[in-house]
């Protein structure tokens, strides 16, 4: 006869087995075994703990970006600079051509007027050297400050070297008729046209809805974007 199972007469006292040793060494580690708030290996992390890139729930937020300079200013400001590097090398040239006529002294191959050529081109090479000056000054404004200042300074630098194109058109003209042989002025006019071409685009890129806003007034007060 089989001995009887002591669970199955309640009368029958048990015996004590080994204390629970805990889960196996090489099972996963439960969550409440964990400390709290830290996840448990093998675990997914509770809801908001590491949110957006792993920082910890509750650390403080980047600050907000600023407003982004449009690209219609930032084009303005490299046209400008491009054409102050045109007109300070255009204005080496021509002071060169006035001392050119200066050194002449009326001598045969050159104008009987080469004083007064000298003149007037030492005057044109001082109003270019000036316009590359306000080209770079406003050009560096634009990129740096959101005033009204900033843009007048830039649009009135521009506005120069169109007046400049136009004078360097009609005086190429009033040369080129006077002159004997064959007639250049096409291709002269063309090279003003060039000279022009950058600063009418700066010109119309501030003057687009978009600079207008980034240089109005009530923009003065909020901080430069990138």
């Amino acid at each position: 006869m089989s001995r009887p199972d002591p669970w199955s007469d309640p009368v029958t006292e048990t015996e004590h087995g080994a204390p629970y040793a805990g889960p196996p060494a090489t099972g996963p580690v439960p969550p409440w075994s964990a400390p709290y708030g830290a996840p448990a290996p093998g675990w997914p992390a509770p809801y908001g703990a590491f949110p957006y890139g792993g920082a910890p729930y509750g650390a403080p937020w980047p600050p907000p970006a600023g407003p982004r300079r449009p690209g219609q200013v930032i084009a303005a400001a490299v046209l400008a600079f491009v054409q102050a590097a045109v007109v300070a090398l255009a204005s080496a040239y021509v002071v060169l051509l006035a001392s050119l006529f200066t050194l002449s002294g009326g001598e045969a191959g050159f104008p009987a007027d080469g004083g007064a050529l000298a003149t007037e081109a030492t005057v044109v090479a001082f109003v270019q050297v000036a316009s590359v000056v306000a080209l770079v000054v406003g050009g560096i404004m634009a990129l740096n400050r959101r005033s009204r200042a900033a843009r007048q300074t830039l649009l009135a630098a521009l506005a120069l070297q169109i007046a400049v194109a136009v004078y360097w058109a009609v005086r190429l003209v009033a040369l080129v008729e006077g002159a004997v042989g064959p007639d250049p002025s096409a291709v002269m006019l063309f090279g003003v046209f060039c000279f022009a071409a950058a600063p009418a685009v700066g010109l119309g890129l501030l003057c687009s809805r978009a600079a207008r806003a980034w240089f109005a007034p009530a923009a003065e007060a909020a901080p430069p974007g990138r």
